[in-house]
């Protein structure tokens, strides 16, 4: 989410917060990873294969959820942000992979909303489940960009998906599909998702390695952690 084109002539725009989540089958020889290509003509990385997410909306922070982040996910998370907002983060997951894919994270359950970018999800007859996502990447876009995103990035393991099978979504993504690690990376991907992805794969072997934080001083990209 931090590859739109610079434009020098931009004034500083502050980064808002987004989440993206990595939704990883583990059913076959190889896990798999969720991807889409964005519409052609799109204002935002037009025909590039990305992860589901979006910018967090006000209503993230009060939908009623099935259940807490795991406190391990929500201590890193509290590291880059207040706890309340940590949980909004993930329901903005949940809810822009639902808005794009029409792939449910939740639990059966009844709530309510007068928020349209809930409505429909709460309308299945579930509430978004939070419990099983981890918390694996953070990255700032860097300035001189047309939008700058503050994103974190959650993968969730795909037999927590109330069903496999993607419905139409919103419509921003014109191709929905699983691929492994090797036929993601030959894919044409903005260069955090290819990022992401290599870290996501690596933390295969290794789920306790350090959560890297993407962020850009004085024009250079800097590798910290979370």
């Amino acid at each position: 989410m931090i590859d739109d084109a610079p434009d020098r002539a931009l004034p500083h725009i502050r980064p808002r917060d987004a989440a993206t989540l990595l939704v990883i089958r583990r059913d076959g020889p190889a896990p798999r990873v969720l991807m889409g290509r964005r519409v052609r003509g799109h204002a935002f990385m037009p025909d590039k294969w990305v992860f589901p997410g979006g910018r967090i909306h006000p209503s993230d922070f009060k939908v009623k959820a099935a259940s807490d982040l795991a406190p391990p996910v929500a201590e890193a998370l509290t590291r880059t942000c207040a706890a309340a907002r940590a949980r909004a983060l993930a329901a903005t997951a949940i809810r822009e992979t639902f808005e794009e894919t029409g792939l449910i994270i939740g639990q059966p359950g009844r709530g309510s909303t007068r928020s349209p970018e809930w409505r429909e999800f709460l309308g299945t007859g579930h509430l978004p489940d939070l419990a099983p996502l981890y918390f694996v990447a953070r990255a700032i876009t860097p300035p001189a960009r047309t939008r700058r995103f503050d994103a974190r990035f959650f993968t969730v393991d795909a037999r927590h998906l109330v069903s496999l099978d993607p419905g139409t979504g919103s419509g921003e993504l014109d191709e929905i599909a699983w691929f492994d690690w090797d036929a993601a990376a030959a894919l044409d991907l903005p260069s955090i998702t290819r990022a992401i992805l290599a870290e996501v794969a690596a933390r295969e072997a290794a789920p306790e390695r350090p959560i890297p934080y993407h962020r850009f001083d004085h024009g250079k990209h800097r590798l910290l952690v979370v």
